[in-house]
């Protein structure tokens, strides 16, 4: 997989008070409702709607900086932070990892101390590995953004100071700089940020005809339809491999097939062929877990799939004996695009592995606990345990796993 995302650490972020969590190609979030799994994919979602839209406005959509930051304690928090580590740039390595840093502030604006009204401020940092030992930084403040050259066999460094909006974020504004300036590397880095993607099936909208239109499967599969046809229409061998997977956990299930619906060529709909009826089952009278596996599955055999994929609940909805193939279809497409999935259910975990997993907890002031172990602990109590199934250990509360608590 052409780099990865390493380390996501977040700083009063919803219920995400101080965390820094460890990425690998398949990172499965375990706990109960409420502890801050969804809040961790949250942080994503922000991040790319801040290169669409700029930091202001993403920050507005979401109520403001009060109602994002973080709401436990004794009283509100006035910074929020959000700093990366990943291999996405040409010389960027584990040891030497490109790094993003973004702080935002709030302050009382100036004379309106108890009208409740305030200002922001943000500071970001860039870090790349460039050749030869080299390195570059670009740091952004106030309406100033400087970069800055350093060639470490002479300690030497060449910096240059350029304007830019108060509270414009780099994100969104330096990928236009020229490559000298940092700019080929700061929009890898928005490139990557912004394909990110979570996935949640809606299965009302994902039931509906839709356009073919050899687009990208949408985040709440809402064109799952056409989707399927175009991998219908495409690779062979993945279409084949689909719908067999599709027939391992729905047995009563024969083909897949699709119908242009409306007397339009560009509408499609699918219908499914199933063992013992007289006539085909549309995909909008199938079962709520037929239609979330059809989407999984569309989701795993994406053959050009974003830099990273969130998916909420990936159990939801369907039979356990699902959830051995969604593993394995996951640690498949993991070598493809990196995943961050979020579960609470001992079934799925029980098909994880050690490094797979990261226990989340929220303690009595509402914030997370993630991870509430680390792997090395998680691998400790295994094997003390005997090879006990993960999904039994988390759920005994041998590993952790508060489950009372609500989401914030």
């Amino acid at each position: 997989m052409p780099g990865q995302l390493l380390e996501l650490h977040v700083e009063n972020f919803r219920s995400l008070r101080d965390v820094t969590i460890p990425l690998g190609p398949l990172t499965v979030l375990v706990g109960a409702n409420g502890v801050g799994k969804s809040n961790v994919l949250k942080v994503f979602d922000l991040l790319a709607d801040i290169i669409r839209t700029d930091l202001e406005p993403a920050l507005e959509s979401r109520g403001g900086f009060d109602q994002v930051a973080f709401w436990g304690g004794p009283k509100p928090p006035t910074t929020l932070r959000i700093r990366l580590k990943a291999t996405w740039t040409t010389h960027s390595s584990p040891n030497a990892p490109d790094e993003y840093d973004l702080k935002v502030r709030r302050y009382s604006a100036p004379g309106n101390k108890d009208s409740g009204r305030y200002r922001l401020t943000r500071s970001e940092s860039f870090q790349f590995k460039r050749t030869r030992g080299r390195g570059r930084r670009i740091t952004v403040s106030g309406e100033r953004a400087t970069v800055v050259d350093t060639r470490p066999s002479s300690g030497l460094e060449d910096s240059s100071e350029f304007g830019i909006q108060r509270l414009s974020s780099g994100l969104s504004t330096l990928p236009r700089l020229t490559s000298t300036e940092g700019g080929t590397e700061v929009a890898l880095v928005a490139h990557q940020l912004s394909s990110f993607r979570v996935f949640d099936v809606n299965v009302d909208a994902a039931r509906r005809p839709s356009r073919v239109d050899h687009g990208d499967l949408s985040s709440d599969a809402d064109n799952l339809a056409a989707f399927l046809y175009t991998l219908h229409t495409g690779d062979d061998d993945l279409w084949n491999r689909l719908v067999d997977d599709a027939r391992s956990v729905l047995p009563q299930l024969l083909d897949i097939e699709f119908v242009h619906v409306g007397g339009r060529a560009d509408q499609v709909t699918v219908i499914l062929r199933e063992r013992g009826l007289r006539q085909p089952t549309p995909l909008a009278d199938a079962s709520y877990g037929t239609v979330r596996l059809l989407g999984l599955l569309a989701l795993l055999h994406d053959p050009t799939p974003p830099a990273l994929t969130c998916v909420e609940e990936i159990d939801h909805g369907l039979h356990p004996q699902a959830l051995r193939l969604i593993v394995e279809r996951l640690r498949e497409a993991s070598e493809r695009t990196q995943f961050i999935v979020a579960t609470h259910s001992p079934a799925l975990t029980d098909r994880l592995l050690p490094g797979e997993i990261v226990i989340c907890e929220r303690d009595d002031e509402g914030a997370s606990l993630i991870p509430a172990i680390s792997t090395a602990d998680v691998s400790a109590i295994v094997e003390e345990s005997g090879d006990l199934p993960l999904g039994e250990l988390w759920f005994s509360g041998v590993l952790g796993g508060d489950l009372t608590g609500d989401e914030l």
